[in-house]
This record gives structure tokens, C-alpha cells and sequence, in this order.
């Protein structure tokens, strides 16, 4: 088991920035693949962002890049996702996930086991 949680989602204007972040425990999260992804009211959920177990190695969707960025603290098992230029296509729910069965230096887009209960992200005026 890998429970996460995350934290930081709320209002922010178009342009604005907020920073959410993905919290973990145990030697699982250190050794996992973690990632963020987002699900809008009506549509499927979309991955958005990877990171690997050391941190050297990021992935992002193409309609992110360049605004995200990803980092982690295996110290404090947490996962930060930066979000600059928000836009009103960024509104949905956020969650974070941990995938387990990785090598190092992996940043997947899928196969993950282990969820976050999500973080509502809105951006309006």
C-alpha cells in the first residue's frame, strides 16, 4: 500500500499559479514512480505529469509543458506539481498516483496502483 494524499487545489484566476502537492509515506513512496493526473467534469482522466524514484528524469503532457513543473523530496515523501499561467482548461480534479513495478530512471504515463483521493483545481475569473 501507498497512501497519498493531496493538498493545495482552489481558486485561481486565468494567469494565476498554484503549487499542489502529493504526500506519501514509506520506503514505497521513495521507491515509486509518482504522477499527477487531472479528470474534467465530462471527460476522461488525462495524465499530466511523471517524475521517477530519483528525480532525474520528468515527463509532461503536451498541453502542460512548459507551465508545469514537477519535483519531489524523497526526504519529506512529497511530490510537488507547480502550475504557472493557469488557464480555464486546466479545471478539474488532480489527484496523484504511485506506481510501484518501475526501474529506475522511469517516468510513466501509465500502469499506476495506488490513487490519492484528488484535489479540486479551478480556474476562473
Amino acid at each position: 500500500q501507498v497512501p497519498l494524499v493531496e493538498s493545495g487545489g482552489g481558486l485561481v484566476q486565468p494567469g494565476g499559479s498554484l503549487r499542489l502537492s502529493c504526500t506519501g509515506s514509506g520506503r514505497t513512496f521513495i521507491t515509486s514512480a509518482i504522477a499527477w493526473f487531472r479528470q474534467a467534469p465530462g471527460k476522461e482522466r488525462e495524465f499530466v505529469a511523471a517524475i521517477s524514484q530519483g528525480g532525474t528524469v520528468r515527463d509532461y503532457a503536451d498541453s502542460v509543458k512548459g507551465r508545469f513543473a514537477i519535483s519531489r523530496d524523497n526526504a519529506e515523501t512529497t511530490v510537488t506539481l507547480r502550475m504557472n499561467r493557469l488557464e480555464p482548461e486546466d479545471t478539474a480534479v488532480y489527484y496523484c498516483a504511485a506506481r510501484t513495478r518501475v526501474v529506475s530512471g522511469m517516468a510513466p504515463r501509465s500502469g499506476y496502483e495506488y490513487w490519492g483521493p484528488g484535489t479540486q483545481v479551478t480556474v476562473s475569473s
